[in-house]
């Protein structure tokens, strides 16, 4: 895992910096010689706002049906991605919120959720030249409701709740940012905290925290490459990668956080999404099958068709 992480990241650093220059380039060719005219309004607007909101919905029922199955299945998921940037003279200023919930009922597994995250960013740069900023940048992350692990023959066992985890990011670095597709963030200095809120899960240490304590903090260093473009009319990509290394222990053992998103428009408000996320964390274990606990890469993967609205 130590030499198969830092590869994972030379090999998306290159793509993404192959191809982040293209949507501008396009830009350019597509408006040159174009001549606009003149309005009242010459003002470049200094907020820039957007984004996606999904929901997908599933259900099925049968009975007395030959080739099995569940009697009944009802699956929802809701998506939402956002974003307020400002932008003045050399200072900028991002805020993006990534919300995602999903609830899944069958006969036989009963109800559980199926995704369930919330993510909220800031990042405030001042311009260095030639697309450097330097930059402040604050990442909470944490879930809504409780989580349980299902294992065969085994009943659900409690294993997160609301702000159990959380983690607060506080970090100070430079941003590489061409254009407002691409960026790359580093920081030598960057502060983590691990909130674990749950007395149950705190007695028991979960998430790296001591036991009894509802709290961990780590200082190292920090990297997020995020990468957002339209490849048509119809199909965008969205994808963040953010690496952690803990300075007092293992630094070469890196935290991933790795994520992606696929849209294709199919109607005015149709569309079906793709959602891919991957997650290693040294903090986090799973039994091995053998009584030890160990980390293990998460891989979580959502495919939905249902509505969406882009704005």
């Amino acid at each position: 895992m130590k030499r198969i992480i830092p590869l994972l990241l030379i090999l998306t650093g290159a793509i993404s910096f192959g191809f982040c220059q293209n949507p501008v380039l396009q830009l350019k060719n597509e408006t040159a010689g174009i001549t606009v005219p003149k309005t009242t309004d010459t003002v470049k607007k200094a907020w820039n706002t957007g984004g996606l909101i999904s929901i997908n919905i599933s259900q099925g029922s049968q009975s007395n049906w030959a080739a099995g199955g569940d009697n009944f299945s009802f699956a929802a998921t809701g998506l939402f991605n956002g974003f307020a940037n400002f932008s003045k003279g050399k200072s900028f200023w991002d805020n993006a919120a990534n919300v995602a919930y999903g609830y899944l009922n069958t006969t036989t597994l009963g109800a559980r959720k199926n995704q369930d995250q919330y993510d909220l960013t800031t990042k405030y740069g001042y311009s260095a030249g030639h697309h450097w900023y330097y930059t402040f940048m604050a990442d909470f992350r944490s879930q809504f409701s409780n989580g349980y692990l299902y294992t065969a023959n085994q009943p659900p066992q409690f294993n997160s709740a609301f702000l159990s985890p959380a983690y607060l990011l506080l970090s100070l670095g430079m941003e590489y940012k061409p254009n407002d597709s691409f960026s790359v963030f580093i920081s030598p200095l960057t502060s983590r905290w691990t909130f674990v809120m749950n007395d149950s899960l705190s007695f028991y240490g979960k998430y790296g925290v001591n036991s009894g304590a509802h709290s961990l903090n780590q200082i190292g260093a920090f990297l997020s490459i995020n990468y957002i473009v339209p490849l048509s009319r119809v199909l965008s990509y969205t994808t963040r990668l953010d690496l952690f290394s803990n300075y007092e222990k293992d630094p070469l053992a890196l935290d991933v956080y790795f994520t992606n998103l696929v849209a294709i428009k199919l109607g005015k408000y149709l569309a079906a999404t793709l959602i891919v996320n991957l997650i290693y964390d040294n903090n986090i274990l799973f039994p091995d099958g053998q009584g030890r606990m160990i980390p293990r890469l998460q891989f979580q993967e959502l495919t939905g068709v249902g509505f969406s609205y882009k704005f």
